[in-house]
């Protein structure tokens, strides 16, 4: 893991004897496994969560009512899903546990959330942020038109809703989860039209070593590449996205896309499922000025921590998928060490005591985990190469319509050489989805145009709100 400079220890302005205030974001693997660390100890966390229900997006609970069991909704996960969903069971009375919140800002100390129009600030001695990931998107022509889906919003719908995105499913992207998505909807017994992979079929040696890291979670994902087949469905690797057609009027009709070898292929559907991998939900750490990092292998800027989880910036401690994709697994590992070292870090006894006993494995157990993620991003490679070569009227930012051509326009006639600068004079990246949709994208448009490495470019700087929200006039005690 990257180490950052060594960050001054977090100043406390509570009284002494008083208990320190820990305030951690996000309810999924990462942050239950922080929470019960810190319940552990003897204190009492507030934990806030834009979801509903605790479990995150991997281990989303099914509504009230529905009665599927966890082995059709998490599959080989459905051990894993129901350990975490009972042991935060367990610790709901111990902690300030606050469901559909919204954490929209950090200040200096202070963490501002919204929950149905009514903000708070909570302040805190230390800070966890657990925020997880989203997917991970590609612009291809046409995925403007209605039926065009994330993979995590086609996950969500089955697991939330019991319903598929359409009636004939075209999933492209890759990684992980394109693979997993596509399995629960043939399981779910959704008509699953073709399983449509970028990345290359034969895997590098780097990719291959890194695998190895972990080979049964690499045996599983071949087992269900072999199950799709198994099922009958087309399963092609290697291909390059061409266009996705479809109208305003009746949405999407079919995907075209052009083999390592041989002809274009097209594939009747009325939805497709869009993913290269994850993105990391990096909002909250920019805002609470922690230093970034370019990361070469999946060409993304990511929050640097030590090995531990804290951040440059003192009190703030990163965990889960919001720092790097690990997985459940490696989120579980890495929130309850990011706690135990917040919990060092404030001088509390128990909790100093099992940062010393436990650390060193867990910093092992999460270094091994990295080799792995960096083997899934040899053998899955973000496809920067096809955002570079999208025709000018494609559309980039589906939120404020802003095309490939308008971007490069940005370049030549108007020196944006900084994907910020491109922001401003186009709007990407200012619609809905701050740029979570388009920004990766965007910034290799740019870079493309100018003929200068990525990193070069920057990033997508993160603004408050994180997300569009409704806010009343009044501000309730936190």
């Amino acid at each position: 893991m990257s180490t950052p400079t060594a960050p001054s220890a977090p100043t406390t302005d509570t009284a002494p004897g008083t208990a320190p205030r820990i305030v951690i974001v996000g309810a999924g693997p990462a942050g239950v496994r922080a929470a019960q660390a810190v319940v552990q100890a003897g204190l009492r966390p507030t934990l806030v969560d834009e979801g509903r229900l605790d479990g995150g997006q991997i281990y989303r609970r099914q509504p009230e009512g529905f009665k599927r069991p966890y082995a059709k909704l998490y599959g080989a996960e459905a051990s894993k899903a129901e350990s975490l969903h009972r042991d935060f069971a367990a610790l709901r009375d111990h902690v300030d546990y606050r469901p559909d919140t919204l954490a929209w800002n950090v200040t200096a100390g202070e963490l501002h959330v919204v929950r149905a129009g009514d903000t708070a600030t909570l302040p805190y001695d230390a800070l966890l942020v657990c925020s997880g990931a989203t997917d991970r998107l590609m612009p291809v022509p046409g995925w403007q038109h209605a039926g065009c889906y994330s993979l995590g919003a086609a996950q969500i719908a089955l697991k939330a809703q019991a319903c598929a995105i359409g009636s004939q499913v075209v999933f492209m992207g890759s990684g992980p989860l394109l693979y997993l998505v596509a399995s629960q909807y043939v399981q779910a017994g959704a008509r699953v039209t073709a399983v449509l992979d970028t990345g290359p079929a034969m895997k590098s040696w780097k990719a291959l070593c890194g695998l190895l890291a972990r080979p049964r979670l690499a045996l599983r994902g071949l087992s269900l590449i072999r199950s799709l087949r198994a099922a009958g469905v087309p399963v092609l690797q290697g291909v390059t996205p061409v266009a996705i057609e479809g109208d305003d009027t009746q949405g999407v009709r079919a995907v075209t896309v052009r083999p390592s070898h041989g002809a274009d292929r097209r594939f009747e559907c009325d939805a497709v499922g869009m993913g290269w991998h994850l993105r990391a939900e990096t909002q909250l750490a920019d805002m609470a000025r922690c230093d970034f990092y370019f990361e070469p292998v999946t060409r993304q800027w990511l929050p640097r921590i030590d090995s531990d989880g804290r951040s440059s910036t003192a009190g703030v401690y990163l965990a889960g998928d919001g720092t790097r994709i690990l997985g459940a697994d490696g989120a579980e590992a890495a929130g309850r060490l990011a706690a135990l070292a917040a919990l060092s870090d404030l001088k509390h006894a128990a909790g100093t005591a099992v940062h010393t006993r436990e650390a060193p494995a867990l910093r092992s157990e999460l270094a091994r985990m990295d080799r792995f993620r960096q083997g899934l991003g040899h053998a899955f490679p973000w496809p920067h190469a096809h955002a570079a070569v999208l025709p000018d009227t494609a559309v980039v930012c589906r939120c404020e319509s802003v095309t490939a051509g308008e971007l490069r326009r940005c370049v030549t006639e108007l020196d944006s050489r900084e994907v910020n600068r491109a922001k401003a004079f186009s709007r990407v990246g200012m619609g809905r989805c701050q740029g979570r949709f388009c920004g990766h994208a965007a910034a290799e448009i740019v870079a493309h145009t100018c003929s200068i490495p990525i990193e070069q470019v920057g990033r997508l700087r993160s603004q408050a709100p994180v997300k569009p929200l409704m806010m009343n006039t009044r501000e309730v005690q936190a």
